[in-house]
């Protein structure tokens, strides 16, 4: 059975820490289910550190529908989270219904992922009376990283800090699940944690969140462009990954790979009719 939006809400009132990684793949997802995190979500972020843009900005829910779908089929227990990209739910109500929509149907997805706070409240709540569970996002929201003159640090100010609480309870209020908050201070995440009954996902936002999320690519060391402030790299990969792909190009130049053990045979006496 997968993770429930209730199960979920049931951490935090339980005051178990919640985890939540993103996956792009089958395979990646597949160790990430299995591994236990209860929450697999598919970022937007696929645009940096799988398709190579400089932004999420130029992901199209053509791009999402397809990796939500390869996650989908990764895992068994972890509820998959599909983030709505760039423009698929900005322009009305009509649209981002539509939208949610593929990745429930389509995709197979169980909850989705929208920035914004109250300038979107009024499309949670119709996403959620038409039975689809939102995950909301505020802080330093990506999509918007043209508006914010890039990915600088949110709410450090007392306006700006006030609005991001009132993001968050308006996002509450609409009937959101739980929240991401990105990129703000610490001791502003850990009071709108405080303040609102439905879990806070942090990211670049302390320990005083509900839960954490990161990147996967950034914990595994396998993205290189650059390693995120909010990041901890857990191993290596690229290193790995950049000798195993050395070591394999110097055994096929030399002539010592393959050897018989990755080689096939058959029978002499067949071999000897061919000739």
């Amino acid at each position: 059975m997968r993770i429930t939006i209730n199960q979920i809400r049931e951490m935090k009132q339980k005051g178990e820490k919640i985890t939540m990684l993103t996956a792009y793949d089958y395979s990646t997802a597949k160790i990430v289910d299995e591994a236990g995190i209860p929450l697999i979500l598919v970022g937007d972020s696929l645009g940096m550190v799988v398709l190579g843009y400089e932004s999420t900005i130029p992901v199209t829910i053509e791009d999402m529908l397809h990796h939500t779908k390869a996650v989908v089929r990764g895992t068994k227990t972890a509820m998959v989270i599909g983030d709505m990209p760039f423009m698929t739910y900005h322009l009305s109500v009509e649209q981002a219904l539509k939208n949610a929509a593929r990745f429930i149907q389509e995709a197979g997805a169980q909850a989705i992922k929208l920035e914004g706070g109250i300038t979107v409240a009024e499309k949670v709540r119709r996403l959620v009376e038409c039975g689809i569970p939102v995950m909301g996002h505020i802080g330093l929201t990506p999509q918007s990283v043209l508006q914010f003159g890039g990915h600088r640090a949110q709410g450090k100010t007392p306006e700006a800090a006030i609005k991001i609480l009132e993001d968050a309870k308006a996002l509450e209020q609409a009937g959101a699940f739980s929240i991401v908050l990105e990129t703000v201070p610490a001791p502003l995440a850990t009071l709108i944690t405080q303040k609102i009954s439905i879990p806070t996902i942090g990211i670049g936002a302390g320990i005083g969140c509900d839960g954490q999320v990161q990147v996967i690519n950034d914990i595994l060391g396998s993205f290189t462009d650059f390693v995120p402030k909010h990041a901890k790299q857990y191993a290596k990969i690229s290193d790995i990954t950049r000798q195993a792909v050395t070591d394999y190009y110097n055994e096929v130049k030399a002539g010592s790979f393959p050897t018989d053990k990755q080689s096939l045979f058959i029978d002499e006496a067949v071999l000897a009719e061919l000739k």
